[in-house]
């Protein structure tokens, strides 16, 4: 019985054991688990070296906890860094948006003023040219607006060549490294513009080795830009008159004469059109590093039908050049372009200016004044020393005489430019002398009746004329 006893405390104690062992509070409680609300929460947060909240703050919750976002102050500047990025951003991309499309509305505009402006300046009726004839399309060619201002430096002070009545000269480097000179009209009237389109339509169906050559246009901006073959030597005004220190030779003067005759004369005869230049001058004729002439400057030129031998228009031209005929009738005739001619070679054989102060009076015309001493035979008087220095006297005074002949009052008494061209062409071989026909022309005219009286009262009536039309107003360009 005892051991029964024994046996059953033994049993009882182990089974004692066993529930204690087995019995526990939950994960996150602590306490007595075999009494009523024996098992409390434990507060997590006051244990951070059990319960560590490596990242933001620690909560307490029934049976565990959980570590939040810090709010402390130091988390405030990146969350404001973040914000700054974040709206930087969007602001960013908001202003390329904004400047993508107004950079679009912007090229569409331009594109849409390029055009206009292309209509206004007879683009199509350039383009129609061009296309009609594969001789033009293989000459002329219709440049942009980029090109040019590329080529020019966007038209830079110190590209600039020169200019004329007509426009401005710049010099520019297209893309393929060729060199030309890009001509820009200064004023914007239609005036201007009607003349460069019509240099455009001359020059594009022009082919003379003495006429400059004509590359190509642009018509997209305000004023019209002309692309010519670049001449580097200048103007021959700038040799004649003092500013260049190299002095023309007498033979290159002939051969200069007999060039510039060449290409008048083609214009008015050789070319598919006929053209009278009406502006030709010293200022006109370029001069290539080998003293090639080159005429330029066709503005103001007319273009007239073969079976035609004059046109009434507006008077245009420069002071010194000008037709005397023309300014008083304003018919325009192939003789008036032969006046213009002779005082050029009035000019090759003095050196002096068109127009020029004397003691007697200012502003005098080189062309009445050379004249008078021709028809007194005083060529001595004005003839440029460095040509009898160099021993041409006898060939100058037969160039002499043909000057004479082109600036005859009356246009039906000067020759034309072929017959000019042949005799400069013969002075240039050695093959005339003064009993030419030509040079002889004007002497006859002297020992006509119609001239004589104190050396022919109609010769000083027409020459009254001639002072009248240089002390006269301004003439038009």
């Amino acid at each position: 019985w005892v051991a029964a006893a024994v046996q059953r405390v033994v049993h009882s104690q182990v089974d004692n054991n066993h529930r204690r062992i087995r019995c526990n509070c939950s994960r996150g409680y602590e306490g007595n688990p075999y009494i009523a609300d024996g098992c409390q929460d434990i507060d997590e947060c006051q244990r951070p070296d059990v319960y560590p909240c490596q990242h933001g703050v620690c909560i307490n919750m029934l049976g565990t906890y959980r570590c939040s976002a810090k709010k402390s102050s130091s988390s405030l500047p990146g969350l404001i860094t973040v914000i700054a990025i974040s709206a930087g951003f969007g602001l960013l991309f908001s202003l390329l948006g904004v400047a993508k499309i107004t950079n679009k509305l912007k090229q569409q505009r331009v594109k849409k003023s390029r055009q206009n402006f292309f209509k206004k300046n007879h683009g199509l009726l350039l383009q129609q040219l061009i296309s009609s004839s594969k001789d033009i399309a293989e000459r002329t060619r219709i440049f942009s607006l980029e090109e040019l201002e590329q080529a020019t430096n966007k038209f830079d002070h110190n590209r600039i060549l020169g200019g004329g009545g007509h426009g401005t000269v710049y010099k520019g480097i297209l893309s393929d490294q060729h060199v030309v000179a890009i001509k820009k009209a200064k004023i914007v009237v239609q005036r201007e513009i009607d003349q460069f389109i019509n240099e455009v339509v001359i020059l594009s169906q022009t082919n003379h080795r003495n006429v400059v050559k004509l590359f190509g246009c642009c018509l997209e901006a305000e004023v019209p830009l002309l692309v010519y073959e670049f001449i580097s030597n200048g103007t021959l005004a700038f040799y004649l008159h003092g500013q260049s220190e190299n002095h023309l030779s007498w033979k290159d003067r002939l051969r200069i004469a007999l060039e510039t005759a060449r290409a008048i004369a083609y214009l008015h005869s050789a070319a598919s059109i006929s053209v009278y230049h009406r502006d030709i001058k010293c200022a006109n004729v370029l001069l290539t590093d080998t003293l090639t002439a080159k005429v330029s400057d066709f503005g103001a030129s007319r273009s007239i039908a073969i079976d035609e031998t004059g046109i009434l228009t507006a008077v245009q031209g420069t002071y010194g050049y000008l037709d005397p005929e023309y300014y008083y009738t304003s018919r325009l005739t192939e003789k008036s372009d032969v006046y213009s001619f002779g005082v050029i070679l009035a000019e090759l054989l003095t050196k002096v200016t068109p127009v020029f102060s004397s003691h007697s009076s200012e502003g005098t015309s080189l062309a009445s004044h050379f004249v008078s001493l021709i028809r007194d035979n005083r060529l001595l008087d004005i003839l440029d020393s460095q040509i009898i220095e160099e021993g041409g006297a006898q060939d100058a005074e037969v160039v002499a005489r043909l000057a004479e002949a082109c600036l005859s009052l009356k246009g039906e008494e000067r020759p034309t430019m072929r017959q000019v061209e042949t005799t400069l062409e013969d002075v240039h071989n050695s093959k005339v002398h003064l009993d030419s026909p030509i040079t002889r022309v004007n002497q006859n005219a002297i020992n006509d009746q119609s001239y004589k009286g104190n050396k022919g009262d109609e010769g000083t009536r027409l020459y009254s004329l001639e002072k009248e039309f240089i002390q006269s107003s301004e003439i038009p360009r």
